[in-house]
């Protein structure tokens, strides 16, 4: 059985996609949720799954030991970041070497980096009227948004499309490839 544990700080969709898909899985569990957020409303979804979620803070992250044992108590064979917005620190990368993936909400190398999540990253598309847009899952190293990319789905933007319209574009792609891109990580 190989162990994921999920990093999350928001509503937790992808989150709680990941929990579906491997809720009846033999060789997948999802051990546990980290969570920095307590109004979170990844929390809440996540009792539906009896996936045992685990506060911090900035200083509980901070601390390496600390971090290192509260972690390591849930033997992750993969750290999966499903919105979750701390830079991650190089005591975890090293901890877990092409062991910590990461979804982003475009085609990287473009719009990416610090404060370029959610509506930030289509705002950003749509202005610069780009013809593409799409999600990229890579592996996580010291910057954001900069590790060795795992998988790029992409769609065609229209001229007519508005946020909404490309979230909801996005929102499929998420939920159809990062379940997928998990199972190919772990060498399922």
């Amino acid at each position: 059985m190989k162990n994921i544990v999920i990093f999350a700080s928001g509503s937790g969709t992808n989150a709680q996609n990941i929990c579906e898909k491997f809720k009846d899985n033999t060789k997948v569990k999802v051990a546990a949720l980290f969570c920095n957020n307590p109004k979170a409303k990844v929390i809440e979804r996540m009792k539906q799954f009896d996936v045992p979620v685990h506060l911090f803070s900035k200083e509980d992250f901070k601390n390496e030991e600390k971090f290192k044992s509260e972690l390591a108590q849930y033997t992750p064979d993969l750290i999966v970041l499903a919105g979750f917005l701390w830079l991650i620190p190089s005591y975890l990368v090293n901890a877990y070497p092409k062991q910590i993936i990461n979804i982003h909400p475009a085609l990287l190398p473009k719009f990416g980096g610090k404060g370029m999540y959610g509506h930030f990253v289509h705002e950003a598309v749509l202005k610069k009227k780009e013809k593409e847009h799409g999600i990229t899952i890579h592996f996580v190293n010291e910057k954001y948004d900069e590790g060795s990319p795992i998988f790029q789905a992409k769609f065609e933007v229209k001229k007519t499309d508005t946020i909404e319209d490309v979230q909801k574009q996005i929102a499929l792609l998420e939920m159809q490839y990062f379940p997928e891109a998990i199972l190919r990580v772990l060498g399922i």
